[in-house]
């Protein structure tokens, strides 16, 4: 796992986003506490931690969905200016009742066009929804029952629907669960595509280890609050990291 390991990570480019002293209480419960993270445009930042660490969280928190204190702050170094920050989503899952008549086009449609499903389909955004799923190959998916989708296939959708907006960052929460392996290559080298050709920021919550090693620019190992940055043998190599993941493996093995 460690041979695939990178080691640098990139600079900064035209902006980069910075989360200062993020904290989520549920009445006495901390959840997270004090997490500070650096997120450079073009990097695949990967946060890593066992079941009830605070990961989905950290992702409903940046989303502005749950109250939190700390500060959220997108800086365009252009200009130095402070804009609002763009963020596109992908959750872990979405509910879709079976023989339900949505095509692809109407999700999208209604969703980012607020266009009515039950109107005729309109030609600009049926181009622009096409386009758009061209980045992850799947405009031949435009006219396609969603409920008849793959795991793969819906993907690729909720991701085309996420960079619409051309977001600044994308929050990609558990986005691979249900994948088989070469789904999960696929999935692993769009991401690389999109950091590098769309000076995007990704923050990926997963699970799978010897992926994030491969691929990731950044790890954070999330644990209430931060409890290691940084490239992923630094994480790896980390007795923070082998506290935290080997009480799993000796649960495995009793």
């Amino acid at each position: 796992m460690l041979d695939n390991m990178r080691k640098i990570v990139p600079p900064c480019g035209f902006h980069c986003i910075r989360i200062n002293h993020l904290g989520v209480r549920f009445s006495d419960q901390v959840v997270l506490e004090d997490v500070n993270l650096h997120i450079h445009c073009g990097s695949l930042n990967a946060v890593i931690g066992k079941n009830g660490a605070g990961k989905s969280t950290l992702v409903r928190a940046i989303l502005d969905d749950i109250p939190h204190t700390g500060q959220i702050e997108f800086r365009d170094t252009k200009d130095g200016r402070m804009q609002k920050l763009k963020i596109g989503y992908v959750p872990q899952s979405i509910n879709i009742e079976k023989n339900t008549p949505v095509s692809v086009y109407d999700l999208i449609a209604s969703y980012r066009f607020r266009y009515p499903v039950f109107l005729p389909k309109k030609r600009k955004i049926y181009e622009q929804i096409q386009k758009s799923l061209s980045v992850f190959d799947a405009e031949e998916l435009i006219d396609r029952k969603v409920c008849n989708l793959s795991g793969g296939q819906l993907q690729r959708v909720l991701l085309s629907m996420a960079i619409m907006d051309e977001p600044n960052l994308l929050l990609l929460d558990e986005p691979v669960s249900g994948i088989d392996q070469t789904g999960m290559e696929r999935f692993y080298q769009t991401m690389d595509h999109l950091k590098r050709h769309y000076d995007l920021a990704i923050i990926l919550i997963s699970h799978d280890l010897d992926y994030v090693a491969k691929y990731a620019d950044h790890v954070i190992l999330l644990d209430q609050t931060v409890q290691k940055q940084g490239t992923v043998r630094e994480v790896y190599t980390s007795p923070e990291f082998e506290r935290i993941f080997s009480v799993g493996l000796e649960e495995q093995d009793d």
